[in-house]
């Protein structure tokens, strides 16, 4: 069966990275139609040297995924760990980085929580809701994105305005008890562009233990807006804001035994972004100004009712950016992107009544970046980028690229960059923070040729990629440890149970395949497959070992069927290889193979019926260790576009 599955690797509804393309529609995949944002200036896939996914608003409706989770991992590169259902703390890692060093955007806002250990962002919360278009950059890209973006980026578009007025409504119901409903309306009036979403959801859910008998539930509703205000020809403003509020169930421990149990603990979690800017366009047009302030707040209550009700766990993050951005047209096919950026983040958290932690830490940043047109289709680029830390002091990063697109359908890319990661303020002023910690560094470069044949009816691809990581963060305990000044609180004789400390060297290499194809004037099919060697290299008993919970090799396949009488049909496959849950890889998680199933009629000019079947054979498996993962669900709803 694996090698089956190995020989067919596809990706179900999203074309990968290496080439660099969209949604399925082989009749559409012309990349120099295909517009880019998550390179913070809109450009074809033809120009960018580094690898991409773009994911539209017809991929996002045809997988018919409720969760962003679940749209990500039928890409090339993304392995995800869920514990537990819908809801609970969900980790995406890119090509076997750590998941706290991609950064996610959501229009133009980085929301990586600031208050979490890591820093990284929990995507159990973030469900599709009113999402038109996903982006994710693959490879390091702190020169544009700063802090965090190691493993990559992903970026979330919410929907735009389209006409004078229109709208959407998404309903559907389906196994425990789950229903889904999302809705939007916007349009244009004058010189203004507005729209409005929401969404709201509700499951009885599965146990967050593998075996335990109660079922945790999930709750969440959301709103986003935006508005574009069109103040002269040639400025513009812009309003921006996302809110959502998730209420999950949680499973604790036994009182008695201290043992994993099933309890009624649960916790919410409140996310907002928000994005206020102004845009000035000079020389007619060639010279483009953003002034723009961007800010993030997540808060996060951890409550158990056998307690009272008490609450067991808080924290606070608020990230706040301000930015400019200007882009200029030098000379046809060459341009510049350049910038300055404050960060101001603050955190608090605390576990009553043992702990009570808080601080706060800026980072200023200067970025440059310059892409021309050497030759006819061959464009390089190169950028610098300088972050000065409250903390730790000054960080300077390159990178360069090339992308060349010839007459032949061929297009060959090659990129280097590097990143870093800023330490979280958790881990340099928690109770076991350590002030003396240096930003994590990685390096990284991959070469992809993509092929467009047919007309673009068939694309292949195929990517190499290679990245080191050097003074990750991990945490030293100091059990059984004597003598060392950092096992007590800075400043204090008051032993601690450990700290953070500069301490871990990675690896990964890998390569990505990706097909499209319009098999037939009805029939698509798309595919994937990754192979990623991500390993520890830390001096010690983990050196050489897989780093825990990333697969080395995974697949996605997808074929679509549309029917002369409005029906589609099709099947979605998802494959990933054995990992293991513990860093000395003494825990296995065996593979497992999800098979989903899927259809959607045309019952009016603007309205479709869709229903589905996911893990249709009802696989048992783990995505960490002695956490429960869905069964055989099955799905039914409506679409409206008006």
């Amino acid at each position: 069966m694996t090698k089956r599955i190995l020989m067919i690797s596809a990706a179900a509804l999203a074309i990968p990275s290496a080439p660099a393309l969209a949604a399925p529609d082989a009749t559409t995949l012309s990349p120099e139609t295909i517009i880019v944002t998550a390179t913070r200036t809109p450009l074809s896939l033809d120009r960018i040297a580094a690898s991409i996914t773009v994911l539209d608003k017809q991929a996002i409706d045809r997988t018919q995924d409720m969760g962003v989770t679940e749209l990500l991992v039928r890409t090339p590169g993304i392995s995800m760990t869920r514990n537990g259902g819908y809801g609970t703390s969900t980790s995406l890692r890119i090509r076997g980085a750590e998941t706290d060093q991609t950064v996610v955007v959501i229009d133009g806002v980085k929301i990586n929580d600031p208050s979490s250990p890591g820093g990284g962002y929990n995507f159990g919360n973030m469900l599709v809701g009113d999402i038109d278009r996903i982006e994710v950059l693959r490879g390091p890209q702190s020169i544009l994105w700063g802090s965090q973006a190691i493993g990559g980026v992903v970026n979330i578009v919410t929907a735009a305005p389209e006409g004078p007025l229109g709208a959407t409504i998404d309903l559907e119901a389906g196994s425990r008890e789950t229903l889904n409903a999302r809705a939007g309306i916007g349009g244009t009036t004058g010189p203004v562009r507005w729209r409005v979403g929401g969404h709201a959801f509700t499951t009885d859910g599965i146990s967050v233990l593998k075996d335990g008998k109660e079922a945790d539930g999930f709750r969440n509703v959301g709103l986003n807006g935006r508005v574009e205000v069109a103040l002269a020809d040639n400025v513009s403003a812009d309003l921006r804001a996302y809110w959502s509020r998730g209420r999950a169930d949680l499973d604790g421990f036994d009182p008695v035994s201290f043992l994993p149990a099933d309890t009624a603990e649960y916790g919410i979690t409140d996310e907002f972004s928000g994005y206020a800017g102004l845009n000035v366009a000079l020389f007619n047009g060639k010279l483009k100004n953003r002034i723009g302030y961007g800010r993030t707040e997540i808060d996060r209550d951890n409550f158990d009712p056998a307690l009272g009700g008490a609450k067991t766990f808080e924290a606070e993050g608020r990230n706040e950016r301000f930015e400019y951005q200007g882009t200029l047209d030098i000379a046809q096919g060459w341009f510049a992107t350049f910038g300055a950026e404050h960060e101001k983040s603050r955190f608090q958290s605390a576990s009553p009544p043992w702990s009570n932690d808080g601080g706060k830490a800026d980072i200023t940043s200067f970025y440059g970046q310059l892409s021309g047109e050497v030759l006819k289709g061959l464009v390089l680029s190169g950028g610098v980028r300088h972050d000065d830390h409250s903390s730790f002091g000054g960080k300077t990063l390159f990178s360069a690229g090339a992308a060349w697109s010839l007459e032949t359908g061929t297009i060959l890319r090659a990129s280097y960059g590097e990143g870093f990661k800023a330490p979280t303020l958790y881990q340099l002023l928690s109770e076991y923070g350590n002030a003396e910690l240096a930003p994590e560094q990685a390096k990284g470069w991959e070469a992809g040729v993509e092929q467009h044949l047919l007309g673009d009816r068939l694309v292949l691809g195929a990517t190499w990629f290679e990245r080191s990581a050097r003074d990750e963060i991990g945490y030293m305990s100091c059990f059984g440890v004597s003598g060392d000044p950092l096992c007590v609180v800075p400043g204090t004789t008051t032993p601690r149970f450990g700290y953070y400390a500069n301490i871990g060297r990675t690896k990964a290499r890998g390569v990505e395949l990706a097909a499209a194809a319009k098999i037939a004037e009805r029939l698509d099919f798309t595919g994937n497959y990754t192979w990623v060697e991500a390993e520890n290299r830390t001096d010690g008993a983990t050196y050489g070992k897989w780093l825990n919970r990333r697969p080395r090799q995974t697949a996605n396949a997808a074929i679509t069927y549309s029917w002369p009488f409005g029906l589609e049909t099709g099947a979605a496959l998802r494959w990933a290889g054995k990992s293991y849950d513990d860093v000395l890889n003494q825990v296995k998680l065996d593979d497992y193979t999800l098979v989903d199933l899927r259809a959607e009629v045309t019952v009016a000019p603007q309205m479709r019926l869709f229903a589905r079947v996911e893990n249709l054979f009802d696989e048992r498996y783990e995505t960490a260790a002695n956490y429960g993962t869905l069964g055989r669900s099955i799905y039914a709803g409506i679409r409206a576009r008006f």
